[in-house]
């Protein structure tokens, strides 16, 4: 009962060319054909975004926090930093 025959397809083969001519059904199919090219390049695009962020987020729940550094007070060492000299003013001292 649920059978699909070789005649039905016939049948509706006949109503479409009925329907719609025979100059428009090509076209119907190829515009048929993008539109799921189209929803199939999108849908991998979003399971590979979803993807993409599971990674990331299975990355970051491996990381620990730092553990908290104590302040140590370390002697001065006796480096002088130099003054910041701009290299125009430089050029034009000399």
């Amino acid at each position: 009962m649920g059978a699909l025959r070789p005649w039905h397809i016939a049948v509706l083969v006949v109503v479409l060319i009925l329907l719609f001519g025979a100059k428009r059904l090509p076209d119907a199919a190829r515009s048929l054909g993008r539109s799921l090219r189209i929803i199939k390049a999108e849908t991998k695009s979003l399971a590979d975004d979803d993807r993409d962020l599971a990674e990331k987020a299975d990355a970051q729940a491996g990381y620990q926090p730092l553990p908290p550094q104590q302040a140590q007070q370390q002697p001065y060492q006796g480096t002088v930093q130099q003054p910041v000299v701009d290299p125009v003013q430089r050029v034009r001292d000399n």
